[in-house]
């Protein structure tokens, strides 16, 4: 397919989250290092585990909502929120004094408020696909969504220690341009909603997560797609506060590599490679069985994170992390497809909120790793995630195939019963 002629919510859903996550990408990653900094590194591994709990229950409350109401009504409300948190943060970092609790307050308001919209993003791409298509269409998701927190790495790295101020600046008007985008290009399509079966509000949002939790191969993935989305968050968590305290710095003529430098330098080149080669491994695999391309993926992400936990020589890092890129893009869109065509139709948006849960819990294993390995050393941490990253592989593949394949001959042989 070519770009013009992708659905138009397809358009505006890439577009809008490409030049957010630009700007985004450029101060998120320093969150944990931000908060450490200012607070300790303890207080920041509890603040910011405190904020993956918000935005896990704000997720879910998002699922139910973008399947009961309007998506782009769902999408103008969390979008303008937002947009108001990051101006406070804005704000927040103006006086000499910064006011760490205004900023910490409007940080949990913005992670509640965009865990409410994310479903719904989410659930725009499902609607406008098909299983034939969904696979390049999330592989072209996913090199956008690289390229853009390629440029966000990029200007972090030059931008952040110096002129942190004019970058948050720059993501409120960003932000703020977002709701405008959503009303005036978003279409809103006409979508099975969900009905409410249920007086009570939360009952009702209950049951109706209860039916994606009994279907035990979608649950199966989401666990796994946590434990393997932690070893990647924890770069920017556990990795990245390591490298700021033990990285020794190099010198590339008058430039100087310190352990911030660093970590953007890890962000930059996985994702340049994903920008670089997303649609050349995608071809590539296509010619292969899904089914050995994800496991294949997935062991050479896992080895590449792990050696990454601890290593400290610069070398050592761009190397391990090219094969955990390169890994990353063999199984992410087989396995982002994949879980999409488990979805059913009138309850995407909440399989969606629940497939959230792979990051929120991701996010929040990341969060402990700034915990653990204040007690740990760098090689205890390298066994720790590789042993999450092998329950994470054995857990998504049975989901996907094993347990997905056993309950599809059940439903054909009830089927053929009745």
């Amino acid at each position: 397919m070519k770009w013009k002629d992708y659905p138009q919510n397809i358009k505006v859903r890439m577009v809008t989250s490409f030049f957010n996550r630009a700007v985004s990408s450029a101060v998120m990653p320093f969150m944990a290092l931000f908060f450490a900094q200012h607070k300790g590194a303890v207080w920041a591994g509890v603040f910011l585990g405190i904020n993956v709990f918000i935005g896990f229950f704000s997720n879910l409350i998002g699922g139910y909502l973008s399947d009961r109401y309007r998506r782009k009504t769902v999408l103008l409300l969390t979008s303008s929120l937002s947009a108001l948190t990051f101006g406070l943060m804005t704000a927040s970092l103006i006086p000499d004094e910064k006011w760490i609790l205004l900023f910490a307050c409007s940080y949990m308001v913005f992670m509640a408020t965009s865990s409410l919209g994310r479903p719904a993003m989410q659930a725009i791409i499902i609607d406008s696909t098909t299983p034939e298509n969904r696979k390049e269409i999330y592989a072209l998701d996913y090199w956008m969504t690289n390229l853009s927190m390629a440029i966000g790495a990029a200007l972090g790295g030059l931008f952040y220690v110096h002129h942190q101020l004019a970058l948050f600046v720059v993501l409120t008007i960003v932000s703020a341009a977002l709701p405008v985008a959503f009303a005036l290009w978003l279409q809103d399509a006409s979508v099975k909603q969900l009905e409410r079966k249920h007086k009570n509000l939360l009952v009702d949002l209950a049951a109706n997560y209860k039916v994606a939790l009994q279907d035990k191969p979608f649950v199966m993935a989401i666990v796994g797609s946590m434990c393997i989305y932690a070893a990647e968050f924890s770069l920017n968590s556990y990795i990245g506060v390591r490298l700021a305290e033990e990285f020794r710095p190099i010198l590339l003529g008058q430039f100087e590599i310190v352990g911030v430098r660093m970590l953007s330098l890890l962000n930059i080149q996985n994702m340049l490679l994903v920008v670089c080669f997303t649609f050349i491994v995608t071809k590539i695999t296509d010619r292969f069985d899904k089914k050995k391309m994800l496991l294949t993926g997935l062991i050479l992400y896992g080895i590449g994170y792990t050696v990454i936990t601890s290593a400290n020589v610069w070398y050592v890092l761009i190397l391990f992390n090219l094969i955990a890129t390169i890994g990353e893009l063999i199984y992410s869109p087989i396995a982002n497809a994949e879980k999409a065509n488990m979805m059913p139709d009138d309850k995407r948006g909440s399989y969606s909120a629940f497939s959230g849960i792979g990051f929120n819990g991701a996010d929040l294993l990341a969060r402990t790793t700034i915990i653990i390995g204040a007690f740990l050393v760098p090689t205890m941490m390298s066994v720790y995630i590789g042993v999450i990253l092998m329950i994470g592989t054995f857990l998504l593949y049975s989901g996907l195939f094993v347990f997905r394949a056993r309950r599809q001959k059940q439903d054909v042989y009830v089927r053929k019963t009745i």
